[in-house]
């Protein structure tokens, strides 16, 4: 059976680490740099060969460098013998482009995914899609986790009052996660604020 190893990208060390302690793992070995040209480059530093290789990347901050080096990590792996390779994404870049609203208007989301799947990518796990249709953009497992249970937790263990607290959701999308909030016994109220284009904002209280 293949030992777990985790990796992880420039985005987030202090969230591979933490998840890495929470596993009793040691975070692997890994060299990330720039050319003088600004070409990323990415050294594995220890064999994974056959290993289950794990990389934690996320998409924020600067996203392009971000995915650019989360593509090279799982290549430099792949190419290097390991048994599975999986992408954590807690957020998953291009996540907005999913459709084409408009003429000439590229779909990001699905180069994205067909990216990590040609780069050699065997799963994907990411959180909170903003569109959950985004799995069907990938030809390998995607894991879509939510966030609601870990938020409810925790606003029940730190605002007094929860029960009378009031959610907000800026666009139809958050809409739905939000209303799952409102189970019996859950949070008590929701509000929907739309932007429209001219910058005004309509309110739906629910």
């Amino acid at each position: 059976m293949p030992n777990i190893k985790i990796f992880s990208g420039s985005s987030h060390q202090d969230l591979s680490q933490r998840i890495a302690d929470r596993l009793g793992l040691e975070l692997g070995k890994v060299v990330t740099k720039k050319f003088s040209n600004q070409e990323t480059c990415v050294e594995i530093g220890e064999s994974v060969r056959g290993e289950d290789v794990y990389i934690v990347q996320s998409g924020c901050g600067e996203i392009n460098d971000n995915l650019m080096e989360l593509l090279i990590m799982i290549n430099a792996c792949k190419i290097a013998s390991a048994s599975r390779v999986t992408a954590v994404i807690p957020c998953f870049p291009y996540a907005r482009q999913d459709k084409k609203d408009k003429s000439r208007a590229p779909i990001s989301a699905k180069l994205v995914a067909n990216m990590l799947s040609v780069s050699g990518a065997d799963h994907i796990i990411t959180m909170d899609l903003h569109a959950s249709q985004i799995q069907g953009f990938f030809d390998i497992p995607v894991d879509n986790l939510y966030a609601e249970p870990a938020v409810l937790k925790w606003i029940k263990e730190n605002i007094p009052e929860w029960k009378n607290c009031t959610i907000v959701s800026p666009d139809a999308g958050g809409a739905k996660r939000c209303a799952c909030c409102l189970s019996p016994g859950s949070l008590g109220h929701f509000l929907f604020l739309l932007r429209i284009r001219t910058g005004e904002t309509s309110v739906c209280l629910l």
